[in-house]
């Protein structure tokens, strides 16, 4: 028999999202039984990480429209709360949507994956094909309706409680606004049910939770499935500067993926100058957007690179808590410091804060004088210390490609008879 097609849907301008998709893949086809049973298809509307899934050996269909830079900023813009807005317009969703139905019916897969896709949970809909999603528990209704990990603080009950709701509301409002409605006004016009809201939405017939079970202890609703993190293991080459940099002084690795503000990025690495630490800071697609920034001497800026080996020569991480970064630091097994660009991100820091080796600073236009009292804490937080160590040999007991692949194929590889 032929085999089934699993298609992955990735945003390939997120960093993130595109290594867990592929992550996903690599896991399918190194599996013993989903290998013989799966084929993997990839699909993209752009994104300067396309590449990477060709790279690992992947097909990829290229959907047209491209996304192009200018709209690439507005989406991120938009995620972070900087514009209200949506994403697209209804045309450009039906656009997007014919394209996406006609490649799906020739395609005809068994189920497509994604993580952030937006149109394709509405394409699915309409042609009754199963939805994979690869989330995390700080996704999930439960989670918002306790403050999303941002009102831990707020120890009076009662005002803890309108501050929950108030997270809630935002959340609901600012994804109606960003999202829903356009897809909900084009779900009406073809004649299928729209979503009530994002939790809605972030539903699909399979849930791929990529977390070990104990990062928030969350109880999962039905379909939903730990499978562990999914660390980028892409082989970016390690520059010889950073392989050479010493470590006479504490280490610092500062990276804010693909969503951080670029501005906000400039006057962190500005706050580093004179302090008793080097810093490790692949950050420079987001310098590049920013004239006229001086690099401090303890400083060394680079492009991507490895973060699940770079993580573990530092001391400690600086990050913007997508949770890849979250996981990739975790998983190194050292203190975080914590500034979310949207509210999942700061979910997500949330989360370590409460297993006390983090600290969540809040987004500003400038954060970069808490953000230095927060590092001077850590690095002298013999306990924190431990417990990024101790909760390191615990993600390191879940595999997550492996446990993908058993869930793919425990739900979608059997035949019909």
């Amino acid at each position: 028999m032929s085999p089934k097609t699993l298609l992955f849907a990735p945003a390939a301008f997120n960093l993130a999202e595109t290594t867990r998709m592929i992550e996903i893949a690599k896991g399918v086809r190194q599996h013993p039984d989903a290998s013989r049973v799966f084929a993997i298809q990839f699909m993209s509307d752009g994104g300067e990480f396309e590449h990477l899934i060709e790279e690992e050996g992947f097909a990829l269909k290229k959907m047209e429209p491209r996304l192009t830079p200018e709209k690439i900023e507005f989406l991120y813009k938009v995620d972070k709360g900087e514009k209200f807005g949506s994403g697209f317009t209804k045309e450009e969703t039906i656009v997007r949507v014919e394209n996406e139905k006609a490649y799906l019916q020739e395609l005809q897969p068994t189920a497509v994956l994604t993580g952030s896709y937006v149109t394709i949970p509405l394409t699915c809909q309409i042609l009754d094909i199963p939805l994979v999603w690869t989330m995390q528990s700080t996704w999930l209704e439960g989670f918002f309706t306790h403050g999303a990990g941002m009102t831990d603080n707020i120890k009076f009950k009662p005002a803890k409680k309108i501050a929950d709701w108030a997270v809630f509301a935002f959340i609901n409002v600012w994804m109606r606004i960003g999202i829903l409605n356009v897809l909900n006004k084009a779900a009406k016009q073809y004649g299928v049910k729209g979503f009530p809201s994002i939790f809605d939405y972030w539903r699909g017939d399979i849930n791929m939770v990529a977390e070990p079970a104990e990062f928030t202890d969350a109880v999962l609703p039905p379909n939903h499935y730990f499978i562990g993190p999914l660390i980028a293991r892409q082989d970016f080459p390690i520059p010889e500067a950073v392989q050479e940099l010493p470590h006479d002084k504490p280490l610092i690795y500062f990276a804010m993926g693909s969503s951080g503000t670029p501005q906000i990025v400039a006057k962190i690495v500005a706050s580093f100058a004179g302090k008793p630490y080097r810093v490790i800071a692949p950050v420079k697609s987001h310098l590049d957007k920013v004239p006229d920034v001086t690099i401090p001497e303890n400083v060394l800026v680079t492009d991507w690179l490895p973060a699940h080996k770079v993580n573990k020569l530092v001391d400690l991480s600086l990050i913007h808590g997508g949770v890849g970064t979250i996981m990739t630091a975790a998983y190194a097994g050292k203190p975080v410091v914590g500034i979310g660009m949207q509210p999942e991100q700061d979910a997500n820091i949330a989360a370590l804060v409460r297993k006390g080796f983090a600290i969540r600073v809040p987004k500003s236009k400038d954060p970069s004088q808490k953000v230095q009292v927060a590092i001077e804490r850590l690095l002298n937080d013999d306990e924190a210390k431990q417990r990024a160590a101790e909760f390191a040999l615990l993600m390191e007991k879940w595999d997550g490609p492996k446990m993908a692949a058993d869930l793919l194929y425990e739900k979608l590889g059997r035949y019909d008879e």
